[in-house]
């Protein structure tokens, strides 16, 4: 199922929001290059606004493929 441009509407929400966004990933069994795109995108949009983007009960396999791609160790991105 193509879920990149439902993705990235919310995302778009997000960053017009305040605080800290939390993206629950406890459902997530898949990840691929386009979403982590996305996450670093957000991630940078929220830093420039001085705010964190935390990455909630990432399943193992998502968490290894973020610390591969450097997603995880990005300024202001938090696995929680």
């Amino acid at each position: 199922m193509a879920t990149q441009g439902l993705r990235r509407g919310a995302f778009a929400r997000a960053v017009k929001t305040t605080g800290d966004v939390v993206v629950d990933l406890s459902q997530l069994v898949f990840a691929d290059a386009s979403l982590t795109f996305d996450l670093a995108i957000l991630a940078q949009r929220l830093r420039k606004q001085g705010r964190r983007l935390l990455l909630r009960d990432a399943q193992p396999q998502v968490t290894k493929l973020f610390e591969l791609v450097g997603l995880s160790s990005q300024p202001g991105v938090l696995a929680v």
